[in-house]
């Protein structure tokens, strides 16, 4: 059987704030303690995106204290879409709070395997090399970031042993663990979050842990 799954790959990444926003905060915006899965997820789809692969984080590590940034900022209450005709800026704008991380630094260990998209010529190596060359480079599709678009992240690789975690032992509760695209409507699905050592595990995504 030819190998369909990565090696497992780690990733450096940090930034001066974050924001992985709670669903359950309907009005202002308050993030999680700690990266999660999804928003990891999102940080190496900006990196490295193929039809051919489907990335999976198995863990994050905080490298950082956990530090909290309360803003007051200027938002706009809607999306511009190709089916609506347009807003004005001034009539949407919403002044709304957020409670940020600031300082903020993760490894995350994740792999990746070959899905139904790839083809004849991809295989599992290739793609390890692609990944490898574009963090070395500082590559990636769009600019990643740290849950919200305004705070961007950066990147590089874990040579060697990994950063010792912050020692850090908390129950983080149930966390958005990321978007299940199987229904007809794109569902969220959490999972219980604790930190152990600064360490989160993240279980597979089809286990019992992870629940809708």
């Amino acid at each position: 059987m030819s190998q369909r799954r990565s090696r497992p790959l780690l990733l450096k990444v940090w930034g001066q704030n974050a924001c992985f926003t709670r669903p359950e905060m309907k009005v202002e915006r308050v993030s999680y303690d700690v990266m999660t899965p999804s928003a990891a997820r999102g940080i190496l789809d900006a990196i490295l995106w193929k039809p051919a692969i489907a990335w999976h984080i198995t863990q994050i590590d905080v490298l950082k204290p956990i530090r909290w940034e309360s803003v007051r900022r200027n938002e706009v209450g809607c999306v511009m879409s190709p089916r609506s005709n347009g807003f004005f800026v001034e009539k949407e704008r919403q002044q709304r709070a957020g409670l940020f991380l600031r300082d903020v630094a993760y490894t995350v260990h994740a792999y990746f395997e070959l899905v139904g998209g790839a083809g004849s010529a991809d295989n599992v190596p290739k793609f390890e090399e692609m990944f490898a060359r574009r963090i070395e480079k500082g590559q990636c599709f769009h600019r990643p970031y740290l849950g919200c678009r305004e705070f961007a992240a950066n990147f590089e690789p874990c040579i060697g042993k990994p950063p010792t975690p912050e020692p850090i032992n908390k129950d983080l509760g149930w966390m958005l663990y990321d978007m299940h695209y199987g229904a007809e409507e794109p569902t969220p699905r959490f999972f219980r979050a604790f930190l152990e050592g600064g360490t989160l595990k993240v279980p597979p995504f089809d286990s019992e842990e992870v629940r809708g």
